[in-house]
């Protein structure tokens, strides 16, 4: 009996802890996702002057629902002319890489599934999986536009990645380090403070705060490219592939393709509050602020950028691959790099 009860307490207690800390994202994840495509419909009906969803449910509350029923009694049908193995485990994939990057997004003080010291290098490498879920549905489809659409998002990534990563780097520069928690802690104060990293000090550090300011918004416009957001959608170009790399996919696959994206744009905005926003510390100071108060601005932070990714979508019209392609080299890299060389010179010389 004590046997049993010593082997409970070293390996079942720990089961248990570690299924509650996987569950809690995934849950987020799915309720998430509902909250945000009837945000995506009743938002770009606000943008379009028009009522949106209004009969499934009190004012259409309920729409993500009955689509998401709907998906789930689609036939599931595979192409014949497909690479069945590969076509059918890319979904799989692209939201696995998706989910993945949750376990590194620091909620509050006191909740981050996996509090690595190379947090935000491990957000970039679980990234490169959803990239590789892409080009694998793209070409196992065996379908020209859904090989096409792959290929688009391949360019679009690589092209894209590196000034994020630049504006990325910079914040680490200033924050000595790539944990994502220790960083959040490095801006705790008044709002005024964040840039500062460790409240106001020296006035030289406001010399740097247009740095960070030009970085924040490179950074978000590349986030819009990796997540495959207007004006940055080409790889799934409706007027020009019908539907990009996801075009044979149906049912319970497409599904997956889809929560994965509204589970990327989470990520990203997730990234963007935690380096540019104070993560989960109150605007105020000590002013609500507390582990619980913490979950409360990390998502309010968090949805807020949300909400400007679906305001950009439905306001401004697909780039051209060349207009892409010039934006990402000749714009925001040499943007990124010039900032990331100040705060460097900064860093080395304060």
């Amino acid at each position: 009996m004590q046997s049993t009860n010593f082997i409970w307490d070293l390996f079942g207690v720990n089961l248990l802890t570690v299924v509650a800390v996987v569950a809690l994202p995934l849950g987020f994840v799915l309720i998430y996702a509902l909250v945000a495509i009837l945000a995506e419909l009743k938002i770009s009906a606000w943008i379009q002057e028009r009522l949106g969803p209004m009969r499934t449910g009190p004012y259409g509350i309920l729409q993500p629902v009955a689509e998401v029923i709907k998906l789930l009694q689609k036939e599931d049908i595979t192409p014949d002319a497909s690479s069945k193995l590969l076509y059918n485990l890319a979904p799989f994939i692209i939201f696995s890489g998706a989910y993945a990057a949750f376990a590194v997004i620091p909620f509050s003080s006191a909740f981050m599934p996996a509090n690595i010291n190379v947090g935000l290098f491990y957000v970039f490498a679980i990234g490169s999986i959803s990239a590789m879920g892409i080009v694998m549905g793209g070409w196992a489809s065996s379908n020209k536009y859904s090989l096409m659409g792959a290929m688009r998002s391949v360019s679009q990534l690589i092209s894209y990645e590196i000034p994020a990563a630049m504006a990325v780097l910079s914040i680490v520069v200033l924050s000595s380090s790539m944990n994502m928690q220790e960083i959040s802690h490095a801006q705790t104060g008044y709002f005024w403070d964040w840039y500062l990293f460790g409240g106001p000090g020296s006035w030289t550090k406001v010399f740097i705060i247009p740095f960070t300011i030009t970085l924040a918004i490179a950074y978000f416009i590349a986030s819009l490219a990796e997540t495959n957001r207007v004006p940055f959608d080409i790889p799934e170009g409706e007027s020009e592939l019908v539907a990009g790399f996801h075009t044979e996919y149906g049912g319970i696959k497409f599904a997956m393709f889809y929560f994965a994206e509204y589970a990327n744009m989470f990520v990203v905005s997730a990234i963007f509050t935690t380096i540019f926003l104070g993560g989960w510390n109150s605007p105020f100071g000590e002013f609500l602020q507390g582990p619980g108060w913490g979950v409360m601005w990390f998502i309010l932070k968090s949805f807020s950028i949300v909400f400007v990714q679906i305001w950009v979508r439905w306001t401004l019209p697909r780039f051209r691959v060349d207009q892409l392609m010039y934006l990402g080299w000749k714009v925001l890299l040499p943007v990124s790099f010039i900032c990331f060389f100040a705060i460097s010179l900064f860093v080395m010389f304060k």
